[in-house]
């Protein structure tokens, strides 16, 4: 199956035995162009996050994400420094080039397999005023992004 972070983000966060944990406000995408796992916001007096290994995650559904084994000790996992927040760290936004520096637009959103984590394609915008659907389109890639500093540097190929 293939999820999207606009889908999950927002959606609440059970446990197998049917507590809610919290709900998913970003993605941990890792330095080769995975999602590793989500960021969950727990509701509590003082704002937490956390974070959840993506082989932690049992499924994505439409109204809610159900994570195997909840304890005390997870709410206790930050996310790990070397993987990067997709809209904590600003790659929401960030200019997509190909690898030939062809301006694929602004990232708006990433396609992903739920269970691998592979990232198979990027949803752009044409810019801050575009948010209708004419000023989208998808661009698909076949190898692990370069996460920069000012741009997301694919690999595209033909259909």
């Amino acid at each position: 199956m293939m999820c999207t972070f606009s889908l999950i983000k927002g959606l609440p966060v059970y446990s197998k035995d049917g507590e809610r944990v919290g709900m998913i406000c970003d993605l941990a995408i890792s330095g080769d162009g995975h999602v590793a796992g989500v960021i969950v916001h727990q509701q509590a007096f003082f704002k937490k996050t956390y974070y959840i290994p993506l082989g932690q995650v049992y499924s994505f559904g439409e109204h809610g994400v159900v994570i195997e084994d909840y304890d005390s000790s997870l709410r206790q996992i930050k996310c790990p420094q070397n993987l990067q927040k997709f809209s904590g760290d600003h790659l929401f936004g960030k200019m997509l080039m190909s690898q030939k520096g062809e301006e694929l637009g602004l990232l708006h959103d990433v396609y992903f397999q739920e269970k691998m984590g592979t990232i198979v394609a990027y949803e752009t915008t044409d810019g801050f005023f575009s948010e209708i659907s004419e000023g989208r389109r998808m661009v698909e890639c076949g190898l692990p992004p370069a996460l920069g500093k000012d741009a997301i540097i694919v690999s595209v190929y033909d259909l």
